[in-house]
């Protein structure tokens, strides 16, 4: 090709110039600039053929993406989700800048049995459709610019899948390779409309949210390996595992069936109905946090086996974030993601869309039908007064006690990260930040003159507030959540509540509970008061 450094111009001989000499000048000059211009388009048609690629690498093996589609590369993040039935090489998600992000496993594209995430491993962040996915490698390359002899493309037979490489990068004469992903044939995300018409909403709910107070609520529970959330609305009771009911109807989701309120409810276990149905357990009376969540939609109760209940947890809808899924399985069922800072993020569920699924339905349906005598027995004998009901979440203090489930804002694991001010009383055991906000946490154990027990791991604050006024409450532990019957309450007796009797948390009880179980035995618990205790509070602390 002709460029501007071996172009050669003849000069005519020394003296003055003929006209001749004149018009040759003329056209050398004249051919030269054409040859320049020439030269300038072919490098600039060259340099826009030109295309930047990242490189990556797997192993031995080298990969390339199209650097427009890169957004950026990070280190493997310490705390990663596991996402329930999700294809095999999806390795799980995180949260990055108020994003959720799925990390695809690279390795297990190709081999299935490849190993997990490890240490050390790089997560490119890739744009697909502005939702945002990120592709594991073993490790980063380099920057290339990449002329377009230096690229070919792979051809698929017509009507076949194209596969997720695209080309071929050749460099070095020849002797390095690169391969060439199709980052849209590796990321086939499902719900890309509703993830972005979900974040554009998203400022709009939080000032209409933020400007009328309203708040949404959740019951958070662990599952086979990974923390879960149904809203308080979907939630009917909590309770420990009772001995379950044989059931015609049990296979891969269905452990049986347990009388409640009188009626045949299914107990579906939860991990199996998140493996897709992989073999059942049996529920373990010697582990004391598994529960079971006896859940409603409309007519349809459903309980489920759960590993733990952990907290309540409260939210505004911006601080849900859309879950890129790249799977349809049960993808109704998964409402976003809650990301806590220094705590697992939590899966928010969307009930309606777990009942929605014939196999539910189908159970439901199917033990009222084979067994419709359960609500006539557990009816003989008992007093069926009807009225209103309430909510109360069950603590230890020594003893059980209840409180109203409204009065509670959120439950909280006990926190090493509490302050303890110089010369504040016994029973304030320090302050804590919780979101922008100081919560000062209140021993009960100490406040009422109880024996001292180290908190320890299934100690929880219940964080409470009545206007201004925010406190947390340290207890042993939280137990379950009850729904509880007008008839079931009863004024506490005088000596209870006479505060001359002593300092004790029952003096905070103006109510007990009494309510029969489906077994026959009974349970009573003691109605904790926050108001009265915010009251003594503020009677005690100095203004």
């Amino acid at each position: 090709m002709n460029t501007i450094e071996n172009l050669s111009i003849p000069l005519p001989p020394p003296g003055q110039p003929s006209g001749q000499d004149m018009s040759q000048l003329a056209s050398a000059a004249a051919s030269a600039a054409a040859v320049a211009a020439s030269a300038v388009k072919a490098a600039s048609a060259s340099a826009a053929a030109t295309e930047l690629y990242g490189s990556f690498f797997l192993g031995p093996d080298e990969f390339a993406l199209p650097a427009v589609c890169i957004r950026e590369v990070v280190n493997l993040p310490a705390k990663i989700t596991a996402l329930p039935l999700s294809p095999p090489y999806l390795e799980g998600m995180f949260t990055l800048r108020g994003a959720v992000i799925p990390i695809v496993n690279l390795g297990r594209v190709f081999n299935p049995a490849a190993g997990p995430a490890a240490p050390g491993h790089k997560v490119a962040i890739i744009d697909h459709q502005d939702v945002l996915v990120g592709m594991l490698f073993d490790d980063t390359g380099e920057i290339l610019r990449v002329r377009p002899e230096q690229r070919s493309v792979l051809q698929y037979a017509p009507g076949a899948t194209p596969g997720v490489i695209a080309g071929t990068i050749l460099l070095e004469q020849g002797n390095r390779l690169l391969q060439v992903l199709d980052a849209n044939q590796l990321i086939r995300i499902e719900n890309v409309p509703q993830v972005l018409s979900l974040r554009a909403s998203g400022q709009q709910r939080l000032q209409r949210a933020q400007a009328q107070g309203e708040r949404r609520r959740c019951v958070s529970f662990r599952s086979a390996g990974t923390c879960f959330a149904f809203e308080m609305a979907a939630i009917q009771e909590i309770v420990r595992v009772p001995e379950l009911q044989p059931s015609v109807l049990a296979g891969k989701l269905c452990l049986g069936r347990m009388n409640f309120r009188g009626n045949p409810v299914a107990v579906v276990d939860f991990a199996a109905l998140l493996s897709a149905g992989a073999a059942t357990r049996s529920t373990d009376a010697a582990d004391p946090d598994q529960r079971i969540m006896v859940t409603r939609i409309g007519e349809a109760s459903i309980a489920f086996l759960v590993d733990s209940v952990d907290s309540i947890i409260h939210f505004y809808n911006d601080e849900l974030l859309p879950i890129p899924l790249l799977s349809k399985a049960r993808a109704g069922m998964f409402g976003g993601c809650l990301t806590r800072p220094e705590q697992s993020d939590v899966v928010l569920l969307d009930h309606a869309g777990i009942f929605s699924h014939s196999e539910i339905a189908e159970m439901r349906q199917g033990h009222a039908n084979l067994y419709p005598l359960d609500g006539q027995h557990a009816a003989a004998g008992k007093d069926k007064r009807q009225g209103a009901r309430q909510v109360y979440l069950t603590f230890r203090m020594e003893q059980a006690f209840a409180v109203e489930i409204k009065q509670v804002r959120e439950i909280i694991n006990f926190s090493n990260d509490i302050t303890r001010p110089p010369g504040t009383p016994d029973y304030l055991r320090g302050v804590l930040k919780l979101r922008q906000q100081m919560v000062s946490v209140i021993d009960l154990r100490s406040l009422y003159g109880m024996a001292t027990q180290e908190a320890g791991e299934q100690s929880r604050i219940l964080i409470v507030e009545r206007g201004d006024e925010r406190y947390g409450l340290l207890v042993d532990g939280v137990e379950d959540i009850i729904t509880v019957a007008d008839s079931q309450r009863y004024a506490a007796p005088r000596l209870m509540r006479n505060q001359a009797a002593g300092a004790s948390l029952q003096s905070e009880a103006a109510e007990v509970i009494d309510m029969e179980k489906d077994d026959g035995s009974r349970l009573s618990f003691s109605v904790f008061d926050c108001g009265s205790l915010i009251d003594k509070l503020a009677r005690l602390l100095p203004p």
